[in-house]
C-alpha cells in the first residue's frame, strides 16, 4: 500500500465520496473540477493507498427488525495481548456486534450491539458475551435514540471541514 500525497482535489474527492459513495465518477469529477478519466485514476490511487477502505449502504436497522441498540462495556480478567486478540477474534464471530473498540481506562472494550428486542439482547448477553472466556463483567447501556451518526472523519478542503 503506497501513500499518496493528498492535494486539494484528492481531499475533495474523499469528502464527496464519504458523503455519497454512489456518486458517479462524472459527478465526482465535476465537483473536483477535473475530467472523468483523471478522477477515476485518483480514486483508484486513493483506494490502493488505503485512504478508501470500501463502500457500503447505510441500512436502517429498524427496517430489518433490529429495534434495539446497546453499548456494552466489557471488562476482561486479563489484558495480555494474546487474551485481547482471542476476545477480538471471538467478537468477529458474533453478527449482532457491529462495532468493537478497545479502550484505555476502566473498560477494556466497548461493543455496539444490535438486537431485535431487549429479550434478544439479554439472550446474547447471557449465552455468549458474559459466557465468553476471560470476560469479568459487562455493563449494558440501551441507546434511546441516535441524534448524530456520520461516517469517516471531517475532511478539510480550502481550510474548512464539512460533514
Amino acid at each position: 500500500m503506497r501513500r499518496v500525497r493528498l492535494d486539494k482535489i484528492d481531499r475533495r474527492i474523499l469528502r464527496d465520496l464519504q458523503h455519497d459513495g454512489r456518486m458517479t465518477n462524472v459527478e465526482l469529477a465535476r465537483r473536483a473540477g477535473i475530467s472523468a478519466p483523471p478522477c477515476l485514476r485518483r480514486v483508484r490511487a486513493l483506494e490502493e493507498a488505503g485512504y478508501i477502505r470500501g463502500y457500503h449502504a447505510d441500512v436502517a436497522p429498524e427496517a430489518l427488525g433490529f429495534g434495539v441498540t446497546v453499548f456494552a462495556q466489557v471488562g476482561l480478567n486479563s489484558q495480555a495481548e494474546a487474551d485481547l486478540r482471542r476476545f477480538e477474534d471471538l467478537v468477529h464471530s458474533w453478527p449482532l456486534v457491529r462495532e468493537c473498540n478497545m479502550l484505555a481506562g476502566e473498560t477494556d472494550f466497548l461493543l455496539k450491539v444490535v438486537a431485535e428486542d431487549w429479550d434478544s439482547y439479554q439472550r446474547f448477553l447471557t449465552t455468549q458475551l458474559t459466557a465468553a472466556p476471560n470476560v469479568s463483567h459487562v455493563k449494558s447501556s440501551l441507546s434511546i435514540r441516535t441524534s448524530k451518526s456520520l461516517p469517516g472523519v471531517p475532511i478539510e478542503v480550502d481550510g474548512s471541514a464539512e460533514d
